[in-house]
Formats: structure tokens, C-alpha cells, sequence
């Protein structure tokens, strides 16, 4: 009933709630319907077992390697940012630290999943997106909303989950290389086959630039306006082994290490220097193993051990710009290891689901922490009740933690097919999140404090929505309110009595002859209580506008986001909040088929010179350009 309530008291989710109801109501008028020629999609994150796309009660989104190879010199930020439910802040230039706020959930409140293994950093409590190779990635799914109870703390605003590039049948060699503005260069290749039982694959790929200046501000305390540059380079390998019909194993390993400059100085600076004479540079490098064994016991009862290991390093070294010599450095490293049993019993058609999993979560850092680690101890159980008309999802969960003791969440939520293509879905549920060691432990260095007085936030969370499927036309509208206690304000490093979520999301995807196109707004106005602040770096309203055209063997593609102004921290720490405009951002491009073998990307990104920050201070790139060539048998 909040969720309703909520309508009620704020007259712009209540225009909304009706625009939602009349756009529903032209579905049917514009789609225009084809027959889908493709085995039905299944999503996995979404309960944690494979089900249709169809049935999936949450509001979720997949992203396939069709997509991926459209982005070019985009990193995953890029790709992320065109997808419902997402805004994202940015340290500047190409690839530089990423937020991804997620439902309006600040950055740390949303977990990101590497073939099934948490990754990110225990100190920041956020995850180095601009550091994951994007050639690298088969395919994404994004889990919209409280689940807590499926995955454990953090899941505030959803969850990402990434899944690396897969096996074939056969033999399959790859290779490309691009260049673009700012002295892009990018190259890759890759190896993929099966043989039997045995599959492998395997992959390298290697970008740099010479960059832009990351600061476009000469107010910040941190301007310099020299260019700064990146590199990075990442290789991936994932074998697989059918052991019989019933057990089959999975290694897979992902690195990631990437060299790019940032504008700042070190704090304390054992030479005196400013950010004017710093020649500053961050490290980080992503290690990801996991080993994954899938076992079918009875044709009703089959389980996973997953057992996996993530690296998150971040190393900061800063030198003399004038002749190079060192003057300090940082690093705040995280090593999460964890164990997941899984199983799952089928009921007749519905499924029967048991977890145990145990993280630890250590840190090695430069600043002397009080506490270095936390283990977490889970049990979960969920029940997955599918009937023709109707289906419905229960969960709960008891997360132990080592530093702040037992927690319980839950999660329920149905679907009912009001026809042959509407569907409407309800859920609700609860999440926690236990504050990061940097919130809790960090020193006092006059503008940033730790505070070990900081306690879990606990959040309930509701939501309904609407979906609608004829031929290939999908639409769906989702109305969600989610209220935080006990908030952490990652600016102030507080604890307010009360945060709220709230907001609309509405999608649309279709294909009509040979145009596909997928358009997706979003109203958040994520707040504090009771000071009634809006949360930094949300716009209230974001439109992302995507259209793809095959003309023969070339496809031109375009893609258009439109965001209303937000909030950040103010420049001159303690000062009130500056308001960052609202932008609009155009990307059009083509991709010509020359043959079967051989295929040419070309686009410009920011085709009108749009001058817009994410970060307050923080540049972004102006009009871009790049080129790929792509060779694959």
C-alpha cells in the first residue's frame, strides 16, 4: 500500500502511473507481429535457477553479444548506461572509476556477479566496471530490485550478473583491431571450440589511449589540465569437461590489469607537490577464478558447487611531474573467496531450491584499518510455484555476519497472465547492507572520516508492474518504493533516519521488418528523511532511445539518452550541493558484413559535441570517433 500511497502524495509518480496505463493501452496498436524464429531466452539471475523469459516475474534485462559488438571503443559503463533503471557517474575520460546506480541505490548497493562469483571492492563497497574487458563478455543480465534474499547483503538496487564467453562446437578463431579519437587503439583475439567432452576458450585483448584532461574544472583543488592516458590488457580462459551425462565441470579465469592517469596529489605528499606538478597514476587489476561442478543425481534433484575466488586491487602511485620522481603511494585491496552449494528439486513444474554459501571478504591496504575482514554465512531456501495462469516466487534467507551478527530476509512475489499477452507482477521484499570497511575505519584526513559507529541498513521494498508480450514486441512498466533505514549518505559518511526510493520505469523493445528498436524512461527521486534531499548524481528523468536498421549486408544503428539535471557534492567540500545540468547525448554508427568471415564497425559517439559531466568536475569526452575491423570463422 505504500507503493500506492506514495502515487498519491507526489503528483509527478502519479502522471506517470497514468502515462504508464495509456501507453499500455497502444501496445497492442503498435505491434506489428512477427514470428520469433529463436528458441525462447531463458534468465538465470532472476532466481537463481534458468527460466523463460517469459515467466520471469521480475523486472529484468539482458544484454547479448549482438549488442556488445556494437559498442566499439565503449567500455562496459558505456553499455550499462543505455539500459533501464541505470545512471552512472564517472571520474572522467574513456575509462576511469564508474558509479552505477542502480533504482536510485547509491553505488555500493548493488552487486555485480562474474560467472556466479561477487567481485568489487570491501573498502569502497563498489565495483571497478571501467576495469571488466567488454570483448570478454557473452552475455549480461541485470536483476531490477530488492534481492537481498536471493543474493545476500548489498543487493539494495539490484544485482549484475556478467557471464564470460562460452565454448562452441567446432573449431572458432576471432581477431580485430580498431582505432579511434584521442589516440585510441584497441586489438583482440580469441580461440573457441569443442571436442567431446572437452570445450575451451580462450581470449586476449589489449586498448590505450592518449585520453583527455579528467578534470575540466580550474576550480577544483585537483586541476591539471594534461591529457590522461590508460591501457589495459585482459585475457580470459574457461575450459569445460563433460564428465558423463550427469556431472560436467567448469574453470574459468578472468584478468584484468590496466595502467590509467588521473588528476590529484597525495595527501600526506612527501615532496611538497600540488596537483598542477603530480603526475598521478591508478592501478587496478581484476582476478576472477571459479570453478563450477554440475551434478544431475536424480532426474528431479540437481546441484552446483561453485567454489571461486575475486581479486579487486587498487594500487595509486604518484610522481614528480617534471623528472618523475616517486613521491607516494596507495593501494586498498580486496580478496573475497567464497563457497556456493546449490540445489534444486523439481516439484512437478515448480522447483524446490536450497543454498549454503560462505564469503570472506579480507582487505590489504596501506591505510591501517582496525578490522581487515568479515565472513558471511548463508542459508537460503525458496519455493518457485508455476501454474499456467500464475506463478509465484518465496524466499528467505539468514546471512550470519562476523562483524554484526545474524540477519533475515525475504522476498515474495507473483505473476498473473490477465490474457494471452498481459501479464501483470507484484513482489516485495527485504534487503540489508552492512556498512564498507572505508565507512567504517578510515581516517580522518580533514574532508572524509570513518565512523565504527555505523550500523547495517535495513530496507523493505514493493513493487508492480505490468508486462506485455505479441510477436516480438516486449513492453513493461514497473512502479517501485523502497525505504532505507538507518541510510549511509556516502558524501557525508552519516546515518540518516530514512532513505526513499521511488520511481517508474517504462520499456519498450520491437522489430518490426527489418528495424529494431528499444526505448526505455525512467523517473527516479530518490530522498533523504527527514530532511527531504534528493540523493547525489540521480536524475529525475532519463529517456534512452536505441534504433537499428539492416540495409543488406550494412546495419546503421543510432542511439540517444536524454537526462534531466542532478545533485553532487559541491567542489569546495562542506558547501552546499551544485546542480549538474541536464544533457542530451547522440551516438549513431553502421557495421557493413563484407563477407561472412570479415565485418567493419564505424561510429561517432557524442555526434553533437555535447559539453556534459556525470561527476561534478569531472570531463567527459566530446565528439569521438572510432573503427574497428572484425575477422571471425
Amino acid at each position: 500500500m505504500k507503493l500506492i500511497a506514495s502515487c498519491v502524495r507526489h503528483g509527478a509518480p502519479v502522471r506517470l502511473c497514468v502515462s504508464a496505463l495509456a501507453v499500455f493501452a497502444a501496445f497492442p496498436v503498435l505491434a506489428q507481429s512477427q514470428a520469433q524464429g529463436t528458441l525462447e531466452e531463458v534468465v538465470v539471475t532472476a532466481t537463481r535457477v534458468a527460466v523463460p523469459v517469459t515467466d520471469v516475474i521480475a523486472d529484468v534485462s539482458i544484454i547479448d553479444r549482438t549488442a556488445l559488438d556494437q559498442v566499439g571503443q565503449g567500455s562496459l559503463r558505456d553499455v550499462l548506461a543505455q539500459q533501464p533503471g541505470i545512471q552512472l557517474s564517472s571520474t572522467g575520460g574513456y575509462r576511469s572509476a564508474t558509479g552505477v546506480y542502480l533504482r536510485g541505490a547509491s553505488a555500493s548497493q548493488s552487486i555485480v556477479l562474474i560467472d556466479g562469483v561477487r567481485v568489487g571492492s570491501a573498502t569502497l563497497g563498489s565495483v571497478a566496471f571501467e576495469n571488466m574487458p567488454l570483448d570478454r563478455i557473452e552475455r549480461i543480465e541485470i536483476l531490477r530490485g530488492a534481492a537481498s534474499a536471493l543474493y545476500g547483503p548489498d543487493a539494495v538496487g539490484g544485482v549484475i550478473q556478467i557471464f564470460t564467453r562460452e565454448p562452441e562446437d567446432g573449431l572458432h578463431l576471432s581477431a580485430s583491431v580498431g582505432a579511434g579519437s584521442d589516440g585510441l587503439r584497441q586489438a583482440g583475439a580469441a580461440i573457441r571450440g569443442r571436442d567431446g567432452a572437452l570445450g575451451y576458450s580462450v581470449g586476449v585483448s589489449k586498448e590505450n589511449a592518449a585520453g583527455i584532461s579528467a578534470i575540466n574544472n580550474p576550480a577544483a583543488d585537483s586541476y591539471n589540465p594534461d591529457a590522461d592516458s590508460f591501457e589495459v590488457a585482459s585475457v580470459d580462459v574457461k575450459l569445460t569437461a563433460q564428465l558423463s551425462a550427469a556431472h560436467a565441470l567448469a574453470l574459468s579465469v578472468l584478468h584484468s590489469d590496466m595502467d590509467y592517469q588521473f588528476d590529484g596529489y597525495a595527501y600526506p605528499s612527501p615532496l611538497n607537490l600540488t596537483a598542477a606538478t603530480t603526475d598521478a597514476w591508478t592501478r587496478p587489476t581484476l582476478n576472477n577464478v571459479s570453478l563450477k561442478w554440475d551434478a544431475q543425481w536424480q532426474p528431479n534433484w540437481k546441484s552446483s558447487l561453485l567454489l571461486g575466488q575475486s581479486d579487486d586491487k587498487s594500487v595509486s602511485d604518484y610522481y614528480r611531474m617534471r623528472d618523475g620522481a616517486f613521491d607516494a603511494n596507495s593501494k586498498f585491496n580486496t580478496r573475497r573467496t567464497q563457497a556456493t552449494w546449490q540445489n534444486d528439486i523439481s516439484v512437478g513444474a515448480d522447483v524446490l531450491t536450497f543454498l549454503l554459501e560462505t564469503r570472506t571478504e579480507k582487505v590489504d591496504s596501506s591505510t591501517n584499518f582496525t578490522v581487515k575482514q568479515r565472513d558471511i554465512k548463508s542459508a537460503m531456501l525458496s519455493y518457485a510455484l508455476n501454474r499456467p495462469r500464475w506463478n509465484a516466487l518465496a524466499v528467505l534467507r539468514h546471512d550470519d555476519n562476523s562483524q554484526f551478527g545474524g540477519f533475515d530476509n525475504w522476498a515474495l512475489s507473483g505473476g498473473y497472465r490477465l490474457s494471452t499477452n498481459w501479464r501483470a507482477v507484484a513482489s516485495m521484499g527485504t534487503s540489508f547492507q552492512a556498512p564498507s570497511f572505508n565507512q567504517l575505519y578510515y581516517p580522518n584526513v580533514g574532508y572524509y572520516a570513518g565512523n565504527p559507529a555505523l550500523t547495517p541498513q535495513r530496507n523493505r521494498a514493493s513493487e508492480l508492474g505490468l508486462k506485455y508480450l505479441q510477436g516480438s514486441l516486449t513492453a513493461g512498466a514497473s512502479l517501485y518504493y523502497n525505504e532505507i533505514e538507518g541510510f549511509i549518505d556516502p558524501a557525508k559518511n552519516s546515518q540518516s533516519d530514512l532513505a526513499v526510493l521511488r520511481g517508474v520505469t517504462l520499456s519498450l523493445q520491437n522489430q518490426v521488418g527489418d528495424t529494431r528498436y528499444a526505448v526505455s524512461y525512467d523517473y527516479a527521486d530518490p530522498r533523504t528523511k527527514p530532511g527531504n534531499a534528493r540523493l547525489v548524481r540521480v536524475a529525475r528523468n532519463v529517456l534512452n532511445f536505441n534504433v537499428n536498421h539492416r540495409l543488406g549486408t550494412v546495419s546503421v544503428f543510432g542511439e540517444l539518452k536524454l537526462s534531466s539535471d542532478r545533485v553532487d557534492n559541491a567542489l569546495v567540500y562542506g558547501g552546499p550541493r551544485d546542480v549538474l545540468a541536464g544533457y542530451s547525448l547522440l551516438n549513431v554508427g553502421a557495421t557493413w558484413k563484407i563477407n561472412k568471415d570479415l565485418s567493419l564497425l564505424a561510429r561517432i559517439n557524442n555526434l553533437t559535441d555535447a559539453n556534459y559531466v556525470l561527476t561534478n568536475g569531472y570531463a567527459m569526452p566530446g565528439r569521438n570517433a572510432f573503427v574497428s575491423l572484425s575477422w571471425a570463422i
